[in-house]
């Protein structure tokens, strides 16, 4: 018999909607909202790269110093990694199986996607500020 099917199951359980892994359907959840949000947001940033495919710095700094620019280009960023952070953090806890290696991998995990989205927000700022001079 399913534990989420069990008679045995609390109304708060099904309320906080714990499955087996007893941590709820935020991961899911996270994952299905950073997808929608990276359709429409790859798309613009695809056109975008498809115009400045060529261009000089110079150019590229320009547009980047657009504000409209640089905040969609910044939440492509951030989307990305939220949804690679959550897809790498799903494929370690399904295929690791000690709980020492299994948390090192998922912190690590966490430490390289936000050092990530940290760079990545600083290098567009960066860019975003010298076309704007």
């Amino acid at each position: 018999m399913s534990t989420s099917n069990s008679p045995f199951r609390t109304p708060l359980s099904r309320a906080r909607g714990l499955g087996a892994a007893h941590h709820g359907v935020s991961h899911f959840i996270s994952e299905r909202i950073s997808g929608l949000a990276l359709v429409p947001l790859f798309i613009w940033g695809a056109f975008a790269g498809i115009r400045l495919a060529g261009a000089d710095f110079d150019t590229v700094a320009a547009w980047v110093a657009i504000p409209l620019n640089a905040v969609l280009l910044s939440l492509l960023f951030v989307a990305l990694l939220v949804h690679l952070k959550n897809a790498i953090q799903l494929v370690i806890e399904d295929y690791v199986e000690a709980f020492a290696p299994k948390a090192a991998l998922v912190i690590g995990n966490l430490f390289v996607c936000i050092l990530a989205g940290a760079v990545g927000i600083v290098s567009i700022l960066k860019i975003a500020f010298t076309g704007a001079l």
